[in-house]
């Protein structure tokens, strides 16, 4: 798909793109999650969907991905922190799509859920990364939500979490290794551009 093409579908997504940013941070808001402390989570929940304005173009391949796609930038914490289970995500999604589409979008939300354990390795272990490299486009999310996470720890803005800068850097070449799905499919593709902004920050 051409960044004009993405575009396009866009702007005629508008209004549920919107609404679902909307549900996003009311849901977000609900649990009284906050983001670094500074910040309402929708802070963060936003600097992911940036990348999919940004770079979307390049891993979507059908008009009808393009709202799964944005669903699931805006939802990707709401298991892991918004007391959501994945029927509950996948009903949410069917307000704003249909069955096939809220099913993918499902699928992204709950592939980017962490595992169960008591530190970094545990949640993040192999059979979370196995997940990433199997669905559709949670590659490119979780690439998303990286450089969301690592452009606020270099940011001025950045309060408590300043040691992270350190520790995304430490595990940027297993990281990127362990969503990389090595495959021809551009749905699991990671785009080059974010990569490189990535090394930049870091």
């Amino acid at each position: 798909m051409t960044q004009q093409q993405f575009q396009t579908c866009i702007d005629k997504c508008r209004y549920e793109i919107d609404e679902i940013k909307d549900h996003a941070h009311m849901l977000h808001d609900s649990v009284n999650q906050r983001y670094d402390m500074n910040h309402p989570y929708s802070y963060h929940l936003d600097m992911v969907a940036d990348s999919v304005f940004k770079y979307g173009y390049l891993v979507c391949q059908h008009e009808a991905d393009v709202l799964p796609l944005f669903f699931g930038a805006f939802y990707h914490d709401s298991i892991e922190d918004a007391r959501m289970s994945y029927n509950d995500v996948k009903k949410g999604a069917a307000h704003f799509m249909n069955d096939e589409q809220a099913y993918m979008a499902a699928e992204m939300v709950y592939a980017l859920t962490n595992e169960k354990g008591r530190t970094r390795a545990e949640r993040a272990n192999d059979r979370y990364y196995a997940g990433i490299r199997e669905t559709p486009y949670a590659p490119f999310l979780k690439l998303a939500d990286r450089l969301a996470n690592i452009t606020y720890s270099c940011s001025k803005e950045n309060g408590l979490n300043s040691r992270m800068r350190l520790v995304y850097k430490e595990e940027l070449p297993h990281f990127l290794e362990a969503i990389n799905a090595h495959s021809d499919d551009p749905r699991f593709a990671l785009p080059q551009v974010m990569i490189d902004e990535i090394y930049r920050l870091l």
